[in-house]
């Protein structure tokens, strides 16, 4: 697939820019670049001036707009980005070098092709991966109120460190510790490729990364996963020793996995499922695989029930009934509250 008209500049409102923000991106010098199926690539790095003055930027979006020259084929995506893009008319041709919103009239909750943006940043600034399924990519939270348990625990560590710190969250709906034992671009998954196989697309490709929180395991044990506790503990403890083994100063703090029982998903909701579920938060409260541990289950559990605390169910961006597999605002922002923060604090330079 070939890709042109790429810009990245900070947006205003809607689609429309920040005046005189937008700059071109390109590719070994090349306005334009093709990719191949399965494939990716960095572009050249892009000066944005007003990446020097953090302190203005905050609530701001960066805008990155691109083009597709030809057809797409099946594309790849990320469906529930839960904030809001803006797209052309078809045929409309390469508009992104605007930075008024006239030429992007449609929208999308998704988001396209575009899978990370590295910074350079000052010495001393870390980042935190938060690694998932649907519960960290936040499901049932708020359009555009980036009110994920992940959001939250950035602004909360903002709050400690200021710019020093970014959350980078690496949450996919429906993503499985041990399945699916076959994935690639002609064999796709809905969920995406297992957690153990896309470590090093989603975690070893990036810089930067001092802390990474492991919240996965719900839907292993779905009847769309239905693995075997044993089989998933094992792929908790190898994929640790994957990070470990090519970053030894990470730190791995395991999540808890929040309750599913009595779910209206018809992959979701039995008793079987809940007892395995127990069955590897004890694992991951006691094994001691992880450097920490952070008890999302206690926080978002009804002791009545077994299920999620009543108030956690309704979903925020709907405003239906909710699913009790997956928490509301309230309940994101129960879990980002409930972390902390003293398990990410830097650690001190050793003297040489």
């Amino acid at each position: 697939m070939t890709f042109d008209g790429v810009y990245a500049g900070l947006q205003l409102a809607s689609a429309a820019l920040v005046r005189g923000s937008n700059r071109p991106v390109t590719f070994g010098g090349k306005p334009a670049i093709t990719i191949a199926p399965g494939s990716s690539a960095w572009s050249d790095p892009v000066t944005l001036p007003f990446a020097k003055q953090p302190d203005d930027l905050a609530g701001r979006r960066l805008a990155v707009s691109f083009h597709i020259a030809d057809d797409s084929g099946p594309m790849t995506w990320h469906a529930k980005a839960l904030t809001t893009s803006y797209v052309t008319a078809p045929g409309a041709g390469a508009k992104g070098a605007l930075e008024d919103e006239a030429a992007f009239p449609y929208t999308t909750a998704s988001w396209f092709f575009l899978d990370a943006v590295e910074m350079m940043a000052p010495t001393g600034t870390f980042a935190i991966m938060a690694f998932g399924d649907s519960i960290t990519d936040g499901t049932a939270s708020t359009m555009n109120g980036d009110d994920r348990w992940p959001d939250v625990l950035s602004r909360r560590l903002k709050a400690r460190y200021g710019n020093k710190v970014a959350v980078v969250n690496g949450g996919i709906g429906g993503n499985q510790i041990a399945g699916p034992s076959d994935y690639a671009p002609d064999k796709p998954f809905p969920g995406g490729p297992a957690a153990v196989q896309r470590l090093e697309r989603d975690v070893l490709a990036l810089s930067g990364i001092s802390s990474l929180i492991w919240l996965e395991g719900i839907n292993d044990f779905s009847k769309n996963g239905n693995a075997p506790v044993d089989k998933v503990n094992r792929g908790d403890e190898g994929r640790v020793g994957r990070l470990r083994a090519k970053w030894p100063d990470l730190r791995i703090i395991g999540a808890t996995v929040t309750s599913a029982l009595g779910s209206s998903s018809p992959a979701h909701g039995f008793g079987e499922q809940d007892a395995r579920r127990k069955a590897l938060n004890d694992f991951i409260r006691s094994s001691g695989t992880f450097d920490g541990v952070i008890d999302f289950d206690k926080v978002a559990i009804d002791p009545q029930s077994g299920g999620l605390k009543p108030e956690f169910v309704p979903e925020s961006t709907t405003g239906g009934a909710g699913d009790r597999l997956h928490p509301n605002r309230t309940g994101y922002l129960a879990m980002g509250q409930a972390i902390d923060l003293d398990l990410f604090k830097p650690k001190p330079k050793q003297a040489r």
